[in-house]
């Protein structure tokens, strides 16, 4: 994990009943433990390790709605509006700024999707708009790639993972949530096919309703309730500089890499046109709802068969409430960066931006991304359990829409009207 990870520190003693049970400390649990305790509504949130320990800390911390799907802006742009009242809300900087995206194009066709993409959202009132190579030298000076062009959205922005889920978590607590680390959930508890409680390694929790926000690893724990989530595992790594000059403030993406500002003054940078995708037995459950995703995304792809299929193997996928659980056996799924990844990116970089040819490495880290066919994540009841709800699948983009999505679960949860129309989110689309 990134070594600048902000702790929490929360109970150790288990409460013997509530009325909500949220699973899993990221951002989307965090937030919507946060929601509810602003309304008086008793919570208690488990986490199996440390609070934002894996994707919620590892991420790029871009907070965007360009490029995104045109049903998943809604949710993006219900984001912006929370994150800039974070830091009131919370009494606690989160290091968001709104310092705007931009994605630049090569060739005529990558230029064409992004064109492209820009049209489908003209009717979400976005200020996106599309760029020419003089726009680009503009914003972000000093380059030397022959851009074709690029597509920029000056309101969206940046935060920091490695702060802004902790200090979250902290208001959650002192606004009445209660908080376990190193507490993990093995199974559900039912009474009359209804949910009544979760167990944990510490014991029983007596609850009416539970929601589902363990990330990369709610597939295995409904799996083992006899409930089929699609998900499968990608892995991003990325570099943090050590302060140095930069040419813009403005967060960018390149085919071949990505930079931002990071608080500190150096950049996070990572291989935006490749991903680790390490092979496992999901594949042969769930892999062919992702052959569309595979046609037009497979040069993205570095697929590996090795120690990722053995290590997933070992973990098990059925247990019961007294067995010690995969989720007691890793803590914090924790993978190995791709140094060649890594050092791709940065090598890309100083030649499109000849600054950074100075860049001093200061960190590298890697996260587990959980991906749903459509790359929309999951947020809904879950009809075959009632008293179940998840909030999961955010294949990549959790962190800058969870303030919303932890708000549109706990709407859920509450039964009040939703921050926004859940549909595109429904679990019976799969």
């Amino acid at each position: 994990m990134t070594k600048t990870l902000e702790p929490v520190a929360t109970t150790n003693e288990l409460p013997s009943a509530t009325n909500i049970v949220i699973i899993g400390g990221g951002i989307i649990g965090v937030t919507a433990a946060l929601a509810l305790a602003e309304r008086n509504i008793p919570v208690v949130l488990l986490e199996k390790g440390q609070i934002a320990a894996e994707q919620s800390s590892r991420n790029l911390g871009w907070i965007r709605k360009t490029s995104r799907h045109a049903q998943d802006i809604p949710l993006a742009q219900a984001a912006d509006r929370l994150w800039a009242q974070m830091p009131e809300r919370i009494g606690h900087p989160v290091g968001y700024r709104q310092t705007g995206i931009l994605f630049v194009a090569r060739s005529p066709e990558q230029m064409a999707m992004h064109e492209a993409w820009h049209r489908s959202v003209d009717s979400l009132e976005l200020d996106s708009r599309l760029l020419s190579p003089t726009d680009i030298e503009r914003l972000v000076p000093g380059g030397q790639d022959q851009w074709q062009g690029g597509v920029y959205t000056p309101s969206d922005g940046r935060a920091e993972p490695a702060l802004a889920t902790s200090a979250m978590a902290g208001a959650a607590i002192r606004k009445g949530a209660t908080i376990v680390q190193e507490c993990a959930v093995r199974t559900l508890s039912r009474s009359a096919g209804k949910v009544s409680g979760v167990v944990t390694e510490k014991g029983e929790i007596r609850c009416d309703q539970v929601l589902l926000a363990g990330g990369a690893w709610s597939r295995r724990f409904l799996k083992n309730l006899g409930v089929s989530l699609p998900t499968l595992p990608l892995i991003c790594s990325v570099l943090r500089t050590r302060p140095m000059e930069g040419p813009t403030d403005i967060a960018v993406g390149a085919p071949d890499f990505s930079f931002r500002k990071h608080q500190d003054g150096g950049f996070v940078i990572t291989q935006r046109g490749k991903l680790d995708a390490p092979i496992t037995l999901d594949h042969l459950q769930v892999g062919w709802r992702y052959l569309n995703q595979l046609r037009t995304q497979h040069s993205f792809l570095n697929v590996r068969l090795g120690r990722h299929f053995m290590n997933d193997l070992a973990l098990g996928r059925r247990w019961k409430h007294a067995d010690t659980s995969p989720f007691e056996r890793v803590r914090v799924m924790d993978p190995e960066p791709n140094t060649g990844l890594n050092e791709d990116a940065l090598r890309n970089l100083a030649s499109a931006w000849p600054q950074f040819a100075q860049a001093t490495v200061d960190e590298a880290w890697a996260g587990l991304i959980d991906v749903t066919p459509d790359s929309l994540p999951v947020i809904d009841q879950v009809n075959a359990i009632p008293g179940l709800t998840v909030a999961t699948g955010f294949s990549g983009h959790g962190f800058g829409t969870g303030p919303a999505a932890g708000q549109l679960a706990a709407d859920l949860l509450a039964n009040t009207d939703p921050i926004i129309n859940p549909a595109p989110y429904r679990f019976n689309r799969f």
